[in-house]
């Protein structure tokens, strides 16, 4: 009994023993064939799609309601000037001034195939410029590619004010993306003062 004892042990050991060169001569895991389930597919990105002119001049048309010709007027020069803008902005504004001022803006920023984006916009300005107003603005954004990329800081281009049938345009520029913010009746004190916008994603009550 003590021998089968001894003999059944020693089997077992050397089962055991035998198991891992076993393990070692299976197909390593490389060799199996891959997964059948297909991996996501995603598009490649590309430039932002563009406005035409006639797109554009119906949108501020409706707006601000004023006419087609008045819109007409004022598109066709920042379309001279910039070309088709990527996106748009359109919201609201108030600001304020005794020398120094400040602006401050909310809107939705609007591009081809992306959903809407809340944006908040504030910045200083200092000139020959006196009293307040509140006004709607429409905002062409040129080169914009990305919505995230339009949260900086854009500074005034001088010189850069418009007048054409009632409505006012101007341009900002960071980089290569260019704004052409539109503004309409006392919100045309584009050419009074110099500062800049800071674009946001959150509202801020200080303009710097």
């Amino acid at each position: 009994m003590q021998l089968d004892r001894r003999t059944v042990i020693a089997g077992g050991i050397g089962v055991g023993l035998a198991h891992p060169v076993f393990a070692q001569d299976a197909p390593p895991a490389a060799s199996m064939p891959p997964p059948t389930t297909p991996s996501p597919e995603y598009a490649a990105p590309g430039k932002a799609k563009t406005y035409e002119k006639g797109e554009i001049a119906g949108k501020v048309s409706d707006f601000f309601g004023v006419t087609a010709e008045a819109a007409g007027g004022v598109v066709e020069r920042a379309f001279h000037d910039k070309g088709q803008p990527t996106g748009y902005i359109a919201g609201q504004e108030g600001s304020a001034a005794i020398a120094i001022g400040a602006r401050y803006g909310k809107g939705l920023l609007y591009m081809k195939d992306r959903e809407p984006v809340t944006v908040f916009w504030q910045g200083p300005s200092i000139g020959w410029d006196l009293g307040g107003n509140a006004s709607r603005v429409f905002t062409l954004c040129y080169n914009l590619q990305d919505p995230q990329m339009i949260f900086q800081r854009f500074p005034g281009v001088e010189g850069s004010a418009y007048f054409i049938g009632g409505l006012g345009v101007n341009y900002q520029k960071a980089e290569d993306i260019t704004l052409a913010p539109i503004r309409t009746g006392v919100g045309l004190r584009l050419g009074a003062n110099v500062g800049y916008l800071a674009y946001t994603r959150r509202r801020s009550i200080i303009p710097f």
